[in-house]
């Protein structure tokens, strides 16, 4: 999957991601970084972000900057291809 394609489905303002989709990918983004065992403030400051940053992509109040999402997937210890498979699988929620 290419990048371009990737950041096109996240950005394009026409087609906003529905909240159900939000909220999927900030419980996954939660899981894996209760996992770390990393506080929201410790993985915010690694992926160069600010605490209330993160909270709200966490509780699906964001539509996530595609420049955030490889500091998020550093930050968390995964991959950018682990990143991008959350962010599709919360794009087929209801």
């Amino acid at each position: 999957m290419s990048t371009s394609s990737f950041v096109r489905l996240i950005s394009d303002s026409t087609d906003t991601p529905s909240y159900t989709s939000l909220r999927l990918f900030g419980i996954m983004i939660q899981d894996v970084r209760e996992f770390t065992a990393r506080s929201v403030e410790e993985a915010a400051r690694l992926a160069g972000m600010e605490p209330s940053e993160w909270a709200a992509v966490e509780d699906g109040d964001i539509v996530v900057d595609p420049a955030w999402l490889r500091p998020m997937a550093d930050a968390l210890g995964i991959c950018f291809d682990q990143m991008v498979t959350m962010v599709h699988l919360s794009q087929f929620a209801w």
